[in-house]
């Protein structure tokens, strides 16, 4: 009678054991592949993964590591003269109409060339309506600002010069400040060949010098490069997820997580308090309304707050509004009728039926994307005599 019992109670456990192990493949095949079969699919060069899940019509380019630094190189960059030039500039408040402003203010090496505020605060503590996006790997933007004003950097450092609510610099005035500073005058002879200082030099060096703002290499740049235990089983859900039920390739693709393009997303906040017409202030184009940069996700934990507007500031809560669909202020037929004017969220924008593990997994992957900050130091002594 003992060895009965002995193998019925062997019995049920091989028996609970199976079903348990059915139970778990079955939950993870509702989001794609079970957890144990996710890492041999990626732990393989990037061209034998699995095909992303994309929208027809969606152009989009494969992930790519980041390369390794060449420190020779770099240190030899920073120590050219225009970007010894543009360094200073860029932490001297002398840009500002009152002295007290540097662009570095609101792009700060110590968080990531961003700001860490929901929108930036400039002259005289007024507020703008923006977030302020971090300087990270400027130089492989084809666009700049939220809306796409700018199509070069040296466009783009005009902008929050002259701005009333930021530097408030009058722009002619600005290098007859700067030709009273002989430093300067030296520093502007040894880049570009004559002591005249013009705007036209400022644009340059500052644009030079955010051309050397660039990521370091994160955890999963190294699993690219086949490092595979560089991610946690977790991790490599969230990519799976990022890459297909989640639907985030479909606009933050590429070597940079960002398909440079512009979406509405849902948070126009049309004839709202918050209201942002985005792109079409530029363009005058209806199509346009609500729509904005998609920014890329490098270092994405470390750019908090998030959106154009940067209300949000928990990466949790900001999955879940993806996850919603985003479709809360698109227009109806007949209010796009009425109203030319009434955005239309991006049709991207779906339900995504993402558990509460999905969306932490996604999250984790988001953490793998983020590599240690670099803090370059600010410039002991500005130049000033």
């Amino acid at each position: 009678m003992k060895k009965m019992k002995f193998f019925v109670a062997i019995g049920l456990l091989t028996l609970f054991s199976l079903l348990h192990f059915s139970f778990r493949e079955i939950a993870y095949t509702s989001s794609g592949l079970p957890i144990d079969s996710l890492r041999s699919l990626y732990e393989k060069p990037i061209a034998q993964w699995p095909k992303p899940n994309l929208d027809s019509g969606v152009k989009w380019q494969e992930f790519k590591a980041l390369p390794e630094i060449d420190s020779k190189k770099y240190f030899a960059t920073m120590e050219s003269a225009e970007v010894v030039l543009g360094k200073n500039l860029f932490f001297d408040p002398i840009l500002s109409g009152s002295n007290q402003i540097s662009c570095s203010s609101c792009h700060s090496p110590q968080t990531s060339w961003a700001d860490k505020l929901n929108v930036s605060i400039g002259h005289d503590h007024a507020s703008g309506n923006r977030n302020t996006p971090s300087l990270l790997n400027v130089k492989e933007r084809k666009t700049f600002f939220w809306d796409g004003r700018a199509t070069t950097l040296e466009d783009q450092v005009k902008s929050p010069i002259e701005a009333h609510n930021e530097m408030a610099m009058n722009l002619k005035e600005l290098p007859v400040k700067l030709n009273k500073i002989k430093a300067y005058k030296n520093l502007v002879k040894a880049a570009y060949g004559t002591e005249q200082i013009s705007f036209d030099h400022v644009a340059k060096a500052l644009a030079s010098f955010q051309r050397t703002l660039t990521s370091r290499r994160s955890r999963f740049d190294r699993f690219l490069d086949g490092e595979y235990k560089q991610l946690t089983d977790q991790e490599v859900e969230g990519l799976h997820l990022f890459r297909t039920k989640a639907r985030c390739v479909n606009c933050h693709n590429g070597q940079y997580f960002t398909d440079e393009q512009f979406h509405n997303i849902g948070l126009t906040y049309y004839k709202r308090k918050f209201e942002d017409l985005g792109r079409y202030n530029i363009t005058k184009d209806p199509s346009d309304v609500g729509k904005f940069r998609t920014p890329s996700l490098r270092d994405v934990m470390n750019t908090s707050p998030w959106m154009h507007n940067g209300m949000f500031d928990n990466i949790t809560g900001l999955v879940n509004i993806y996850n919603s669909g985003m479709q809360m202020n698109t227009a109806t037929a007949a209010q796009k009728a009425a109203d030319p004017l009434y955005p239309i969220t991006d049709p991207l924008m779906k339900k995504l039926n993402l558990t509460k593990e999905e969306i932490q997994a996604v999250v984790a992957f988001l953490e793998s994307i983020t590599a240690t900050q670099y803090k370059m130091r600010r410039p002991e002594q500005l130049p000033r005599d």
